[in-house]
């Protein structure tokens, strides 16, 4: 039996405790977030080797 772990679903559960622990993060993770998805949308297709 192989586990495979996804990053997306562990940072969304992560993100997601820590708003409900302190509400005012929410604003942050949201940055943050948007911030990420917009530099992988840019530079998405670059390998590292």
């Amino acid at each position: 039996m192989n586990i495979t772990l996804s990053l997306a679903p562990l940072v969304s559960l992560l993100a997601g405790v820590l708003i409900l622990i302190v509400p005012r993060l929410l604003n942050y993770i949201v940055a943050a977030y948007l911030i990420v998805a917009g530099l992988l949308g840019l530079f998405g297709d670059i390998h590292l080797r």
